[in-house]
C-alpha cells in the first residue's frame, strides 16, 4: 500500500514545508551576518575625514589621557608653530630600510604642544628644514607607541626610543596633548619626507541587537515549522493505522454477538 504521505495534498505540504524552510534559513542566515556588521558611522575612509577635521582642543586638554578607542584615529586641525629645534628622531624600518621618523612638537598660542610625524627619512638622510611660521596642520591623531612590554634600550642624542608622551614630556618644555599627529601627503611640513601611511578604517563592530533578535526569530520560526511538519505525519501515519486496524477488526466484530447467544450444550 502507498504512503499516505505521498499523496498529492501531502506531495504540496511537503514542498510547502520546505519552501518555508528555505526562507527561514536565508532570513537567519542575513539577518545573523547583518547583527555582526560594521555600523555604516564606523566604515569610513580617512583621507575623506581630513575634510571634517575637528579642532585637536576640543577633544583633549593637555594632559589629558586619551583612550584609544574614543579619539584615535580622528582627523584633527591644530594652529600653531613648529620648534625645529627640538626635533627627534625616532628609529623605524620601512620596507627593510633602516630610518627614521621625523617628530617635533606644535607649540600652540598657550604654550601647550602636540607631537607631529613629519614623516619617514632614510638612515643617515636630510632632514628638510620646516617654517617657522604660524601654520594650520590636519593630520590623524594617533595614540602614543606602547613599549610593546620590551626593555627600553639607549638611544643616541637627537633620538628617541618610541613615540610616546612619556617620554618626550622629558625632552620638550612643553604641556603636551597624547598621543601625535601624522600628516597627510601634500603637507609643507612633510616635503622631502616619505609620509607615513593613514590609518586604517576602523574594523570592530558593534553588536546590531534588533538584527540578532531578528536572526532568532527567524531561525524559531523555521523550527516551529519544522516541528509541525513531523507532528502533522505522525498524525497522518497513526491515523492510517487505526484505519486499517479498524478495516482488519471489521468482520470479527460482526460474529462475536452471534456465537454468544448459541444455546448451551445438551446436558448443561
Amino acid at each position: 500500500m502507498r504512503s499516505p504521505l505521498l499523496s498529492p495534498r501531502w506531495i504540496g505540504v511537503h514542498l510547502g514545508i520546505l519552501l518555508v524552510a528555505a526562507v527561514c534559513t536565508a532570513g537567519t542566515s542575513w539577518q545573523f551576518v547583518r547583527a555582526f556588521e560594521p555600523d555604516r558611522e564606523v566604515i569610513t575612509n580617512p583621507v575623506e575625514d581630513l575634510a571634517d577635521a575637528v579642532p585637536l582642543d576640543g577633544l583633549l586638554e593637555p594632559g589629558e589621557y586619551m583612550h584609544p578607542e574614543t579619539f584615535a584615529n580622528t582627523a584633527v586641525t591644530v594652529t600653531g608653530r613648529y620648534a625645529p629645534r627640538d626635533t627627534l628622531l625616532v628609529p623605524r624600518t620601512e620596507d627593510g630600510v633602516p630610518g627614521h621618523d621625523v617628530i617635533l612638537p606644535l607649540v600652540t598660542d598657550d604654550g601647550a604642544a602636540v607631537t607631529v610625524d613629519r614623516g619617514w627619512v632614510p638612515e643617515d638622510g636630510a632632514v628638510p628644514e620646516v617654517t617657522a611660521d604660524e601654520v594650520t596642520v590636519s593630520g590623524w591623531l594617533l595614540p602614543p607607541v606602547s613599549d610593546g612590554g620590551f626593555t627600553p634600550v639607549a638611544t643616541r642624542e637627537g633620538t628617541v626610543e618610541r613615540i610616546a608622551t612619556s617620554l618626550l614630556v622629558n625632552e620638550w618644555d612643553h604641556p603636551l596633548y597624547e598621543g601625535y599627529v601624522i600628516l597627510p601627503e601634500g603637507d609643507p611640513a612633510a616635503e622631502g619626507l616619505t609620509p607615513v601611511p593613514p590609518p586604517e578604517p576602523p574594523t570592530g563592530f558593534t553588536v546590531n541587537w534588533r538584527s540578532l533578535s531578528y536572526t532568532v526569530q527567524w531561525a524559531m520560526f523555521g523550527a516551529s515549522a519544522l516541528v509541525f511538519w513531523v507532528l502533522l505525519m505522525r498524525r497522518e501515519l497513526a491515523d492510517a493505522r487505526r484505519a486499517r486496524n479498524a478495516e482488519g477488526a471489521a468482520p470479527g466484530s460482526e460474529e462475536a454477538p452471534e456465537s454468544e447467544d448459541q444455546p448451551a450444550g445438551a446436558g448443561s
